[in-house]
């Protein structure tokens, strides 16, 4: 958010597949655009978390950008064969002039980005668009948001389908371009709850809720006016988002008077704007086997689980996902390996709170630690204790 103003499109991943499909687009629509692009996802729990990816190919990546467009960019570089002037200094004179020309280039971004995400469907089967939508036709209800909670929103939203739920995805954070932001709303909407992942001390509210009120007043659309949007925040740190906090926010938003600039996912006893949801909430597949092990920082236990994980992941037909929880102490502290595997490709960027299977490796945690917290009913306890069967 901090990068904002520096002239950079700004593309968002939703997950470990999107990050490694988009990093092409974001380079093929920059060749063709003229403009640097940062391609950004949510740190630790995108970024750190182990997945199966469907990887593109050579051949695909050779496919999806214009050949036209790489020999233009490399034409355009710096050499002394060829000189040229770039960032001269400016006076009053022409800097005005010259910040306003670059208006042509911003307002054909967005067209760019599409027709890179068009080609990209086309090579890969894998399609994307500028904003994306989720959930009921005719959704009164509807969360815009971008990140690693869309996956979360979006398994809420499955569940919530019957009551005419629905989530806005957002990809192409700047330029935003707002008429396909209107485009992908529904006429039937009349209250939404916009999310950011960022607090801005001071501001009227956070970008993303002022980039969709901005985009109501200036389509000039039927929506103008009519929907009542609130802005929340969530997420900060890398702070927990699970199905019971999005429930909680579609609750809040069917609320006769939703408040505003509200946050979820932490208990805010100071300004009271958090919001309360439900922690037995839970919309995990009955086919995902969930393990949790709980070890010592610097025991092995989380490069054990990544090794473990991989291959799963590698070595057989399943799908799985691992995340792995420890603070800035690191060793010497406690560490909590989160593992997902199943039939289907796993959609919960979020932790585990149901284990089939816990593994503790500390024995000494016991009764310092609520480990048998994570286990579901029936669930299997490893426990390494230095004490015998025959030790009362």
């Amino acid at each position: 958010m901090a990068c904002r103003a520096t002239g950079c499109a700004l593309l968002c991943s939703n997950s470990g597949q999107e990050a490694h499909d988009l990093a092409l687009i974001a380079h093929a629509a920059s060749y063709r655009a003229r403009v640097p692009f940062i391609h950004f996802f949510d740190g630790f729990r995108t970024s750190h978390e182990v997945s199966k990816l469907a990887l593109l190919a050579d051949e695909e990546i050779r496919d999806v950008p214009d050949e036209r467009d790489i020999a233009s960019f490399r034409a355009r570089a710096m050499t002394p064969d060829r000189p040229t002037v770039r960032g001269t200094a400016q006076n009053p004179d022409v800097y005005f002039q010259g910040r306003e020309a670059v208006n042509r280039i911003y307002s054909g971004l967005p067209g760019v980005v599409q027709e890179v995400m068009d080609r990209f469907a086309a090579v890969t089967g894998r399609s994307y668009h500028l904003f994306d939508y989720h959930g009921h036709p005719e959704a009164e209800r509807v969360v815009v948001a971008m990140g690693s909670d869309i996956e979360t929103v979006i398994e809420t939203v499955n569940w919530l389908v019957a009551r005419g739920e629905k989530v806005v995805v957002v990809r192409l954070f700047l330029p935003f371009h707002f008429m396909s932001f209107l485009a992908v709303l529904p006429s039937t909407v009349k209250a939404i709850a916009v999310l950011d992942r960022t607090k801005e001390p001071g501001s009227l509210g956070e970008p993303m809720y002022l980039n969709v009120i901005g985009a109501l007043a200036e389509g000039r659309s039927p929506l103008a006016g009519s929907p009542r949007v609130i802005g929340g925040r969530y997420g900060l740190g890398s702070k927990e988002f699970n199905p019971g906090m999005a429930r909680a926010v579609f609750d809040h938003l069917g609320g006769w008077e939703p408040r505003n600039h509200f946050t979820v996912g932490i208990l805010d006893d100071v300004t009271g704007a958090s919001l309360i949801w439900g922690s037995d909430f839970d919309l995990e597949a009955a086919d995902v086997r969930r393990c949790v092990f709980v070890g010592l920082g610097a025991d092995g236990t989380v490069g054990a689980n990544k090794n473990s994980i991989k291959i799963i992941g590698e070595q057989t037909a399943n799908f799985a996902q691992g995340y792995f929880v420890y603070d800035s102490k690191k060793s010497g502290s406690m560490t909590i390996s989160h593992l997902r595997f199943g039939p289907r490709p796993v959609r919960a960027p979020y932790l585990i709170r149901r284990a089939d299977f816990v593994a503790c490796s500390q024995f000494s945690f016991i009764g310092r630690a609520d480990v048998l917290g994570y286990a579901a009913p029936g669930a299997t306890v490893l426990l390494n204790s230095p004490h015998g069967p025959e030790d009362t």
